[in-house]
C-alpha cells in the first residue's frame, strides 16, 4: 500500500509539473524607434453606402519620411515628397508631437504641435520590423474615416 501511494505521489507530481508550458511566453514589442512610412490604406463609410479603400504605395521620396517615438511620451513626424529637380525630396511637413500608448488597448494619441485636436489611433500590429497604425476621423456621424499607415523599422 506504500508503494502504492509513493507511486501515485510522484505521479501526481510529475503530472503537476510536466504540464508546464513555458513556449506560451507573449513578447511585447516597443514603439519606441524610427519608422519609414510605406504605404497607407484610406477608408471612408457614409451612412447607408459601401465602404470605400484606396491604396496609397508610398514613392521613394515618401519612403524617406520618419516618424520618431522616443522613450516617454515624445516624438517628431518628417514628411517627405518628390521636389520638382528630379532625384531630388523636400521635407513637406515636420512637427514634433506628444504622444500616450494604451499598449492594453492598443490605443495611440499623438499630439502635434501647433495643432490642437489630437489624432486618435489603434496599433493594428507592432512587431519587430512592422508597425501598422490607424487614424480614425469621427467627427462626422454620418461619415467614417480611416487612415491606416504601415511602416518598417528603420535599424540604426
Amino acid at each position: 500500500m506504500k508503494k502504492l501511494a509513493v507511486l501515485l505521489a510522484g505521479l501526481s507530481l510529475w503530472v503537476a509539473t510536466g504540464c508546464n508550458n513555458d513556449d506560451n511566453t507573449i513578447v511585447e514589442y516597443s514603439l519606441v524607434g524610427t519608422w519609414m512610412p510605406v504605404k497607407e490604406v484610406l477608408t471612408t463609410v457614409e451612412t447607408g453606402e459601401d465602404p470605400v479603400t484606396d491604396v496609397i504605395t508610398y514613392n521613394s521620396c515618401q519612403q524617406e519620411s520618419r516618424w520618431v517615438f522616443n522613450e516617454g511620451s515624445g516624438g517628431k513626424r518628417t514628411d517627405k515628397v518628390a521636389s520638382g529637380t528630379v532625384g531630388q525630396c523636400d521635407t513637406s511637413f515636420e512637427r514634433n508631437f506628444t504622444y500616450t500608448y494604451d499598449k492594453g488597448e492598443k490605443k495611440v494619441n499623438i499630439k502635434y504641435q501647433g495643432i490642437v485636436e489630437p489624432d486618435k489611433g489603434k496599433v493594428v500590429t507592432l512587431n519587430d520590423t512592422t508597425f501598422n497604425l490607424m487614424i480614425e476621423d469621427t467627427t462626422d456621424p454620418t461619415e467614417y474615416h480611416s487612415k491606416t499607415y504601415t511602416f518598417k523599422r528603420v535599424t540604426q
